[in-house]
């Protein structure tokens, strides 16, 4: 067993088993398998997994889109999220 997603434990199985029922985009991928959510939110798995993607379904890797990253929209000091009230 191959695991592409050392965060969340995926392997190469179980997304092969997704797309076979149905799964089309990584964004589906993630929703079913939590593909890409673990600490590394998807740096090492998400290309590894669009290439599974693009090759079980017959697409270029162009066709299959990334996901896009999310930063914060203001960036928010780490003591405050911890509650550090010394700041």
């Amino acid at each position: 067993m191959t695991i592409i997603c050392r965060c969340e434990d995926v392997s190469e199985e179980e997304i092969m088993k997704a797309i076979e029922e149905g799964c089309r985009t990584l964004d589906e991928l993630k929703h079913r398998l939590r593909l890409g959510m673990g600490p590394c939110q998807g740096r090492t798995c998400l290309p590894l997994a669009a290439r599974i993607l693009a090759r079980e379904t017959g697409q270029t890797m162009a066709d299959v889109q990334m996901q896009t990253s999310r930063p914060p929209a203001v960036p928010v000091a780490l003591g405050l999220l911890a509650g550090d009230s010394r700041d």
